[in-house]
């Protein structure tokens, strides 16, 4: 793996933990596709860094544990914004 690929796949697992961020935001912070970012820190970042992964891994499942209630409260306020 190019060092300059590991590097950042450290950097988008360290981003995401300080941040408690999703792969979403990850990928607009650092320019680049939500499907690199989840390439990068689910199948790279194992290869490389196998702490951060675990923690990564962690956030990742909660967010995705949580995605409905925040794609449900996004829906409640585009509608509630319309009603004024």
């Amino acid at each position: 793996m190019k060092p300059d690929i590991s590097a950042r796949a450290v950097a988008l697992a360290e981003y995401i933990i300080e941040t408690n961020g999703t792969v979403r935001s990850a990928a607009k912070r650092f320019g680049i596709s939500k499907s690199s970012v989840h390439k990068d820190v689910t199948e790279r970042l194992e290869k490389c860094n196998r702490t951060l992964y675990l923690q990564v891994k962690a956030i990742l499942e909660k967010n995705k544990a949580e995605r409905h209630l925040r794609g449900g409260e996004a829906t409640r306020i585009k509608y509630s914004r319309r009603k004024s």
